[in-house]
């Protein structure tokens, strides 16, 4: 993840949003990200086409894919934008926002690449657990392990033989880890 000089707005980030390059803003600070990997990408698709189904078949809210951003700090703005996030159905505006929604997730999904740093996918756990998101799966292909964050809790590592379960965000959402990397 690269980090650029300087600080900007929400707004001044979404301006950007049409050259093609993925950024994230950090308390006013833009970082660009590089594409995922072909494991990122087919680990976090499974699991979006899995829990969309279930999502779409009990009309609990909402999934929104990589790469949507989500305004989760105001003055110094932050823009994240996790793999695949749920906002349950109660918490959605009448039309969904054309530019970055103005809240944070239910549950934001950060699946792990091999580039990435230990410290940075901890910022950002950290960062959605603090704006309000309820629950936060991390997915890490190489150890094939889901490490499950709630806010005020100590975090829990499923492994192979577990279950993920969506608790009370995504009641009734219950999938094998090992089906994750398959």
């Amino acid at each position: 993840m690269k980090k650029l000089a300087g600080r900007i707005t929400a707004e001044e980030l979404y301006q950007r949003s049409g050259d093609g390059v993925r950024r994230e803003l950090v308390r006013g600070e833009v970082r660009e990200m590089t594409p995922a990997g072909g494991q990122h990408g087919s680990t976090t698709g499974k699991l979006h086409i899995l829990l969309g189904r279930f999502v779409l078949e009990k009309r609990l809210g909402r999934l929104f894919a990589a790469e949507t951003g989500f305004l989760i700090e105001r003055n110094p703005d932050s823009v994240r934008a996790p793999d695949c996030a749920f906002v349950r159905a109660e918490r959605l505006p009448g039309a969904v926002p054309k530019k970055y929604l103005p809240f944070p997730p239910d549950l934001a999904v950060q699946t792990v690449s091999p580039e990435d740093r230990t410290v940075d996918i901890e910022e950002k756990v950290s960062q959605w657990l603090e704006s309000g998101v309820r629950l936060v799966w991390v997915l890490d292909p190489d150890r094939q392990t889901v490490t499950i964050h709630r806010p005020g809790s100590a975090p829990r590592t499923l492994k192979e033989g577990q279950f993920l379960e969506g608790e009370d965000v995504v009641p009734g959402f219950h999938l094998p880890v090992d089906d994750l990397w398959t």
